[in-house]
């Protein structure tokens, strides 16, 4: 738990939430410098489950340790969905498991953002003309 006498270390927790898998990315306040990186993957045995919260949640746990030994104990959360051109933008299940579990490990938590790439109207969208047909 943070204490109050204790002086606050911030980090930001990139979470990466897809529909395939949950990626949870900590980095120092300037985001050059990695703490810990996990992902679903490494905390489950099938490959369905990659992207669950119960996956998402280990993995945070897991990542939050490896932060907490290193001397961090808030963070800036920024959540990122695939988005892009083709991608769908909303984030997988994983990304408010994943921040539920960091709170509950006693980690201040700051802003969360979303930092999903949005499409400026570059490239054609793939499909044709008639769209994609079923």
């Amino acid at each position: 738990m943070l204490r109050k006498d204790e002086p606050q270390r911030w980090g930001i927790c990139h979470i990466y939430a897809s529909y395939n898998n949950t990626i949870i990315h900590i980095t120092d306040i300037t985001g050059t410098e990695t703490i810990a990186r996990t992902s679903g993957g490494q905390v489950v045995k099938q490959h369905r489950l990659e992207s669950s919260p119960n996956a998402a949640m280990n993995a945070a746990k897991k990542a939050g340790e490896i932060a907490r030994d290193k001397g961090v104990n808030a963070f800036h959360v920024k959540i990122k969905a695939p988005g892009g051109q083709n991608g769908p933008n909303n984030p997988g299940p994983g990304a408010q498991a994943a921040v539920r579990a960091l709170s509950r490990m006693g980690f201040k938590i700051g802003i969360i953002e979303d930092v999903t790439p949005l499409p400026h109207d570059g490239c054609r969208k793939k499909g044709g003309r008639r769209g994609r047909r079923v």
